[in-house]
């Protein structure tokens, strides 16, 4: 086993020294070093070996082994410096190529998120974000939705789970009104089953409709939601919010206007609407934002939260809509069909 041992070596460093490419170096690393080399088929006579003799041949083996490894790694770097001198040398002094038309810039729709984000956080709300794959306690049941609700239609919604075969079926949420009940859910467990303080978030995300697409519709957009939970909060401060929100965000001559409307999560409720001019060479439109109003009794009951203590409002806007209206864009398909000429007036 000790002459072989030798014999390896050897024949093994003879071989590396006429080594000269990178091809031929892998190869000779196949041939001694790798799991199926003449290395490896050596160490695994060392069962063979007479117990008196395990000692010196596990040393030289060793011996062996770093004496090859230590010649592969010096071949390595004596090839790669020799690649190195021959390569082409580049003169720094040239001037540069320009690769690129410009910089990138974020989408108009993450320009709008963060605006929206920084103008609800001066009136103190704080950003929260949810799962997009949610269930139907959540998307549904703690919304005052109950089942047969029409709301809950397979037709209207995207569900990962068949809603007639399962109890609890998953689906890609159709509102961001998903967070407000996880936020109020966690602040109750936080407060060790009760809610001890207000709460005051939004909440920005994708969500999904089977909608049929047009100038004002889309599979998938983009909603805020937003929830003020205190003591005594009233309709004053939803249309209060509202306002100051609209002319913070769109200026001070901004016009909006309340519709009674209803929805199963929020009573009293409203469409909240805004004056807004889409083209230049047309007037001004009143275009529906989304819905708002007080959060349902039944609504903080199923999160645990009593509202003879705790009342509040909630309300969501379309992302896009917002963007619509804010920078003049007529169609929703221009903000998702990566049009260069769009993209670079925005």
């Amino acid at each position: 086993m000790l002459e072989h041992l030798d014999q390896l070596q050897s024949s093994g460093l003879a071989e590396l020294s006429a080594v000269a490419s990178p091809d031929a170096l892998e190869a000779w690393r196949l041939a001694y070093l790798a799991g199926s080399g003449k290395l490896k088929a050596a160490m695994g006579g060392f069962k063979d070996v007479p117990k008196d003799q395990k000692p010196a041949v596990g040393a030289r083996m060793n011996q062996v082994k770093a004496a090859l490894e230590a010649a592969f790694e010096e071949k390595k770097a004596a090839i790669a410096a020799g690649a190195s001198a021959h390569a082409e040398r580049l003169d720094v002094t040239e001037p540069g190529l320009v690769t690129s038309q410009g910089l990138g810039k974020p989408h108009i729709i993450t320009r709008v998120i963060d605006e929206l984000a920084e103008v609800f956080g001066r009136m103190g709300f704080e950003v929260a974000e949810g799962p997009e794959l949610e269930d139907d306690e959540h998307n549904f049941i703690k919304l005052n939705i109950p089942a047969g609700h029409p709301a809950r239609d397979p037709i209207d919604n995207f569900y990962v789970d068949d809603p007639r075969k399962t109890e609890r079926p998953r689906m890609i949420r159709s509102q961001t009104s998903t967070v407000q009940i996880r936020v109020m859910e966690a602040a109750v467990k936080a407060g060790g089953g009760k809610l001890t303080k207000p709460i005051k978030i939004v909440s920005p995300g994708r969500v999904y409709r089977p909608d049929t697409v047009d100038a004002t519709h889309s599979f998938m957009f983009h909603q805020i939601e937003g929830l003020y939970l205190d003591r005594g909060v009233s309709m004053i401060d939803l249309k209060t919010t509202l306002l100051q929100f609209a002319r913070a965000y769109f200026g001070d001559d901004a016009e909006i206007r309340l519709r009674p409307s209803f929805f199963p999560f929020t009573e009293p409720s409203a469409e909240l609407d805004m004056k807004i001019r889409l083209r230049e060479d047309q007037p001004a439109r009143w275009i529906e934002l989304g819905g708002c109003g007080m959060v349902d009794p039944a609504v903080l009951q199923l999160c645990g939260i009593d509202p003879e203590e705790w009342t509040g409002f909630a309300f969501g806007f379309g992302i896009e809509r917002i963007a619509m209206g804010r920078y003049g864009i007529p169609d929703i398909r221009l903000l998702f069909e990566n049009d260069l000429r769009f993209l670079n007036q925005v």
